[in-house]
């Protein structure tokens, strides 16, 4: 059987814990808060810089799909017989 005490101490301790990270998590949304706003006025200019380098990004894509099946099916290569040395 487990002392009692020691059972307390332990959830007295992680009781502790979990109201610190409780007011850390409150600290960090009261800061995101105030930013909201200013993220929300660059969201606009971000969403047409991003759309500039993804174009790029999807062609290389689509090429890189496209090259492994071509390139992993083998030429047909018949009536040459290989040379040893």
């Amino acid at each position: 059987m487990k002392d009692i005490h020691e059972v307390l101490r332990r959830k007295q301790a992680k009781f502790a814990q979990l109201g610190k990270q409780i007011e850390m998590l409150q600290q960090a949304a009261e800061k995101l808060r105030e930013v909201a706003p200013l993220l929300a006025e660059s969201e606009d200019d971000d969403s047409s810089v991003l759309a500039e380098v993804d174009e790029p990004n999807t062609m290389a894509a689509k090429a890189g799909a496209t090259a492994p099946s071509q390139a992993s099916a083998p030429k047909p290569v018949r009536g040459v017989a290989p040379r040893w040395p």
